[in-house]
């Protein structure tokens, strides 16, 4: 169940990903607002960051049992631990963004996510 959660939670910041890249105004959740559109350069990296994010979803579903592994059990652990790093540390970044909107709705969804990745990972 924890996996799901987390899975949803990944979904939601895919999604705002996807937005991003199709050129909506919603920069100011992401990278301290530095963008309120993301210029055309900028978004060949939002389209890796959501290839990298369909990547973690499917981890942590795999993980939580929904999904068929695609290594060995103690790699996707691992990923999943990487991941759980990852998103303990970019709770921690968005606490400090310049950005309210990232600090209010960006943080409060890395953690959920992370816990939910060292729950399932542990």
């Amino acid at each position: 169940m924890v996996a799901m959660i987390g899975a949803v939670f990944i979904a939601i910041v895919m999604i705002l990903s996807f937005l991003l890249l199709c050129g909506l105004p919603l920069g100011e959740f992401t990278m301290g607002g530095q963008y309120r559109v993301f210029p055309p350069k900028m978004r060949m990296l939002l389209l890796a960051q959501l290839i990298m994010q369909m990547f973690f979803l499917v981890i942590i579903l795999q993980m939580g049992g929904y999904m068929p592994l695609w290594f060995a059990y103690h790699v996707t652990r691992i990923i999943c631990i990487v991941m759980a790093v990852y998103l303990s540390l970019n709770t921690l970044v968005n606490c400090i963004s310049k950005s309210k909107k990232e600090r209010y709705v960006m943080t409060p969804i890395s953690l959920v996510t992370a816990v939910c990745f060292w729950i399932t990972a542990l």
